[in-house]
Order: C-alpha cells, then sequence, then structure tokens
C-alpha cells in the first residue's frame, strides 16, 4: 500500500484484467502494466483535480512520460479484479511522479509497483513550471479526503 503521508494526493480504481491483456502464459502482458497505471494517472486526475487529461491539454498544458521504473511482484489472470493505488507528488520544479501499486483487490496479493516520472511542457513540448491553476487544483484535491475505488 502506498504512503498517503509521502504524497500530495492518492486515488484508487479497480480494473478488471481483459482477455486481451493476457499472454500465452495465461498471466497479465507485462506490457500492460504501464496501461494499468495510465489508466490509475488519468482517473487520479479526473476524480481528484475534477478535470480531464483533455482539458489539461486544452489549456495548453502537456505531460509526457520521461522516466518508468516498474517491479513485477505476482501474476494477475483473466478476470482478476485488481486495485490500482495511485499517488502523487511534485519531482523538483517541473515534474510530477505517479508512484503506483496495483494488488489483488480482494487479498491484496502484489501485483506489480512502481512509478512514473512526467514533465511539464507546453504545445511545443518545451518544459514550462506548472502553471498556478494547476499548483491551485492540485492543493485543493490534496485536502480533499481520498474517494472509494471506482471502476477504470
Amino acid at each position: 500500500m502506498l504512503d498517503p503521508i509521502m504524497s500530495l494526493l492518492l486515488d484508487v480504481i479497480e480494473l478488471r484484467v481483459r482477455y486481451s491483456e493476457t499472454d500465452q502464459m495465461g498471466t497479465f502482458y507485462n506490457a500492460r502494466a504501464l496501461e494499468w497505471f495510465e489508466c490509475g494517472r488519468s482517473e487520479l486526475i479526473r476524480h481528484r483535480m475534477n478535470m480531464s487529461y483533455a482539458e489539461v491539454e486544452a489549456q495548453g498544458l502537456f505531460l509526457p512520460l520521461v522516466e518508468a521504473h516498474l517491479e513485477f511482484q505476482g501474476g494477475a489472470r483473466y478476470d482478476d479484479l485488481l486495485r490500482v493505488e495511485s499517488a502523487l507528488d511534485f519531482q523538483g520544479r517541473a515534474r510530477l511522479r505517479f508512484d503506483v501499486q496495483i494488488t489483488h483487490a480482494g487479498s491484496r496479493r502484489p501485483v506489480v509497483r512502481g512509478y512514473t516520472v512526467h514533465a511539464f511542457t507546453d504545445r511545443q513540448a518545451r518544459p514550462v513550471r506548472p502553471p498556478p491553476w494547476f499548483v491551485t487544483r492540485l492543493r485543493e484535491a490534496a485536502g480533499a479526503a481520498v474517494p472509494e475505488p471506482r471502476s477504470c
């Protein structure tokens, strides 16, 4: 479980492993973990900051991936219900770090954990500092209670 005290913002979703996400060995294909991280990240922004990632981009702010780290801890099979805990914090002056822990929803057996780091850029992919409106939304969201898990 992620430590909410160490993070600015925490969110939890649940998702089911789809058949198309499994490999010949019957477990989830490793590249799917980054897609699940993205789902957690997008839903955190949507539900905790009350805006979609599309709205962030419409404001001229982009968050390209600049670093990813994954630790595979266990398997997940077709139709398993997973819990995706995502925590957000600043990393330096112009980056966000999303720490993610994915476990089986019922048993909390670990599946994969890791993080992604995203730079703030403008439409031309030039690095920028986070704009005041984004920082304000983030601070407001950080003061709210962590919602119950939702489906992605």
